[in-house]
């Protein structure tokens, strides 16, 4: 994962300059772009990242990009700026998740503050997003028998009880049952069960 990125999106180039220099003084690395659709044909960022983007622009809007990163379920977190900003459109924006929204000019103290608390968000739902792709990963190893041995344990029931519904051995779950904790990444039930959840496995709990 690479280090915290903050990205300027702005069509005012004096603004833009300016933001560059306070980011470069504060030794956060940033990268400037004229519009929305400069930004969207940049490469994702891996690691946290923040928008510190612009309300009122042409062809695709401050808001407009905000609602195309979360329809892609982008992880970038936006602070917003402008000096035409008004109520409805603040509340638009937050309702929407940005993280602030701040009238030009804005104060370098503040913006700087919440940039930093845009990349420790960014960075925990990066981490969430990791976790979700590995157990995908991990269910997307088992086998179909494995798999239904999965629906069963995370639901609580005993080795027994598995077997009598799959109709299969007891010794024979118990080998299903060791492959398939061991292709989890798992040691205790309680793991199973949070891994099961962050894959979106739900427990089986009829026969």
């Amino acid at each position: 994962m690479n280090g915290p990125l903050v990205c300027i999106i702005d069509d005012d180039v004096s603004v833009r300059r300016s933001l560059m220099r306070l980011f470069r003084s504060a030794g956060i690395q940033a990268e400037e772009f004229e519009t929305a659709r400069g930004y969207l044909e940049r490469a994702v960022h891996s690691g946290p990242s923040c928008l510190v983007l612009d309300v009122r622009m042409p062809e695709i809007t401050g808001l407009d990009l905000q609602q195309m990163l979360s329809e892609s379920h982008r992880q970038e977190q936006v602070i917003f700026i402008t000096g035409n900003g008004d109520i409805p459109m603040c509340a638009t924006a937050m309702k929407a998740g940005a993280l602030d929204f701040l009238p030009k000019p804005f104060d370098d103290v503040a913006l700087l503050a919440a940039v930093e608390r845009a990349f420790q968000r960014s960075g925990e739902r990066l981490s969430v997003q990791a976790e979700r792709e590995d157990a995908c990963r991990r269910v997307a190893t088992l086998t179909s028998r494995e798999l239904q041995v999965l629906h069963r344990v995370v639901a609580g029931k005993l080795n027994k009880e598995i077997a009598a519904e799959l109709g299969t051995a007891l010794k024979t779950v118990k080998v299903q049952r060791g492959r398939m904790m061991e292709k989890m990444g798992v040691l205790s039930v309680a793991e199973l069960v949070l891994r099961a959840q962050q894959a979106g496995v739900t427990p089986v709990t009829g026969s």
